[in-house]
């Protein structure tokens, strides 16, 4: 099996998404395969602007920022060890894995 594997890892908190990427490295590596990045994509910025009062003070508003991180990570000649180590892996809650082959 020498196909490519992308994995897209995607989060709301910078943190988590290192720390995935940081393991699936590390499993992949333990299994010989070749491992590229993992690459860090450009961050989703969303701003929403909202009236801090109902009724009264139009020009007193508040901002909220949400940033989504995303990190990509390819797997070249990889074998049935690989993608059983990829399977078994606990990845915390609040990150988005997506995996292509």
């Amino acid at each position: 099996m020498s196909q490519r594997i992308r994995i897209k890892l995607k989060s709301y908190d910078h943190n988590l998404v290192d720390n995935s990427a940081e393991k699936i490295v590390k499993t992949v590596k333990a299994t010989g395969a070749v491992v590229n990045g993992p690459i860090p994509l450009p961050t989703h910025t969303r701003i929403y602007t909202v009236n801090r009062s109902t009724f009264v003070n139009k020009k007193s508003r508040e901002q909220f920022q949400l940033d989504s991180y995303k990190r990509l990570i390819d797997i070249y000649s990889s074998n049935s060890k690989t993608i059983d180590s990829l399977m078994k892996l606990e990845l915390p809650s609040g990150v988005e894995v997506e995996i292509k082959v």
